[in-house]
């Protein structure tokens, strides 16, 4: 008799604690994630430097669990997008920059991409809302 309410009490619980799990740090109002370089469009060579921007927060390593902070991800013709409820896998679509650097030289083949960047938390999980800049493209020319 009493079965089936504890069966629906401990369904709850569980879903409930699984959507904690799942669910990101909240991001600040009015936070955002950029590009400083290179510009939308921009023609590269097969090295060049990337520039991340960040406004309404701080940058913190991974593992440091400071509010208002996180770390850059840098997404890289990434089809499909990888699950921003979880933390992020590191491949060779999706760059880690856990140890909080706001830049990086990339080399590419030649070739037409799409970057992106993506700010995860202490743990890698993007925030909640997700912080993701705006997608741009970039030629990396042959030599």
């Amino acid at each position: 008799m009493f079965r089936a309410p504890i069966r629906l009490t401990l369904a709850a619980f569980a879903l409930g604690a699984a959507s904690l799990a799942q669910a990101g740090t909240p991001a600040p109002d009015g936070a955002e994630v950029y590009f400083i370089s290179p510009a939308d469009g921009a023609h590269v060579s097969g090295t060049f430097t990337v520039r991340f921007g960040l406004r309404g927060m701080g940058v913190a390593p991974a593992g440091v669990d400071i509010p208002n902070t996180g770390h850059h991800h840098l997404l890289i013709n990434a089809d499909p997008m990888p699950d921003l409820t979880q933390p992020l896998p590191s491949n060779d679509q999706v760059h880690h920059f856990g140890k909080g650097q706001t830049e990086t030289d990339l080399e590419l083949p030649p070739g037409t991409y799409k970057l992106e960047l993506v700010l995860g938390d202490a743990k890698h999980v993007p925030f909640d809302p997700p912080l993701t800049s705006k997608v741009i493209t970039v030629t990396v020319d042959a030599p």
